[in-house]
């Protein structure tokens, strides 16, 4: 979809003990995303009958009827309760529908369970929260359900992991049905990641260094940012945090959650972007000064991760920040402060 194309329904379903973070998370996102509101008409209706409260006790009114999914583009299931109870009947098959009409399905943390309920997820392979993974996984064995990533797309339907992953699948809907740029615009206003991808793990083992060793590899991520030019290896960085390779591959995916290769890909990505938005330097310079050695190893990596080339991310999303960038640090300091980060999943150093 583009910005020319005609408006996109999206009906959220609330019910009873709706969790209000996930109730407005796509509510935020599609909004923030249209601010000339032409893009998108966002509705919530009620799933179930009787005054809909949420899991913080306050009630909800001037719901739309459970009705409007029958003329909806996108039905957004923003999760279940914990006691995993049967879906009414009435919203299984307006689900059912939907989907037979070619609606795209969202089911956010545990609206999982609930399309699984609805029977559009049977051979299929989806995911969850992953403390109801395997209960949603024994009540539909005939479903594959992934417990260990963001979000998952299978014939039309998307299913999320809990909490910010709902940010995540609504972000990456902006991308299909938009572009990139859209959405990490949006995702700035959010100030949230850009772009994690739908297979990262939900969690990683270690989030912060507990050891020595893992001090030494946080103060190498910090030096190296500020070095992204120079030709790193994986050999020379385990070189610098005093480790062999395989230890040092090792202890970063626990520090991390990812390799070193993805890691500084992604970080010569946020630099360079920044870069394009920000300054008046050439694209050969941006893409000596990141450290991708040459324009077409820039272009490749940014169509492949973004879908646009550099010129084209100048071009649409430079306009949104043209202050000075006084240094390389500086830059880096900031892209902190943002909290823009990527999950990269290939690439060589």
């Amino acid at each position: 979809m583009t910005s020319e194309c005609v408006r996109c329904s999206i009906v959220v379903v609330a019910f009873q003990q709706v969790i209000p973070f996930h109730l407005s998370v796509p509510c935020i996102v599609f909004a923030a995303s249209d601010q000339d509101a032409s893009r998108f008409e966002i509705t919530v209706c009620a799933g179930e009958s009787g005054r809909i409260k949420t899991s913080s006790g306050f009630g909800l009114t001037n719901l739309a009827p459970l009705s409007a999914i029958d003329k909806a583009d996108v039905v957004i299931m923003p999760g279940w309760r914990d006691a995993l109870d049967a879906p009414p009947a009435r919203l299984l098959s307006a689900l059912r529908r939907a989907n037979d009409r070619g609606a795209q399905i969202v089911g956010l943390c545990l609206g999982t369970y609930v399309l699984a309920a609805a029977g559009l997820l049977d051979g299929g392979r989806a995911t969850t929260h992953w403390e109801f993974a395997d209960r949603i996984a024994a009540r539909f064995p005939n479903i594959d359900i992934d417990p260990d990533v963001l979000y998952v797309e299978h014939n039309n339907v998307l299913t999320s992991a809990g909490t910010a992953a709902s940010l995540d699948v609504c972000l990456h809907m902006l991308r299909t049905r938009l572009d990139a740029i859209e959405a990490n615009r949006t995702a700035r206003r959010l100030v949230f990641a850009p772009h994690r991808d739908g297979g990262q793990s939900q969690f990683i083992d270690q989030p912060l260094p507990a050891a020595a060793g893992d001090c030494r590899i946080t103060e190498l991520m910090n030096s190296v940012r500020t070095r992204l030019h120079e030709p790193h290896s994986v050999d020379t960085l385990a070189a610098e945090a005093s480790k062999s390779r395989r230890s040092f591959t090792r202890h970063f995916k626990a520090v991390t959650g990812t390799s070193p290769a993805a890691w500084l890909l992604k970080e010569r990505l946020l630099y360079s972007q920044r870069l394009l938005e920000s300054s008046d330097e050439s694209i050969e310079t941006i893409a000596d000064t990141a450290g991708f050695g040459s324009v077409a190893a820039m272009r490749m990596h940014f169509r492949a991760v973004l879908g646009v080339s550099p010129t084209i991310w100048r071009e649409r999303f430079g306009a949104i920040d043209k202050a000075p960038i006084p240094s390389r640090h500086a830059s880096i300091q900031r892209e902190a402060q943002l909290g823009l980060s990527r999950r990269v999943t290939h690439g060589p150093l």
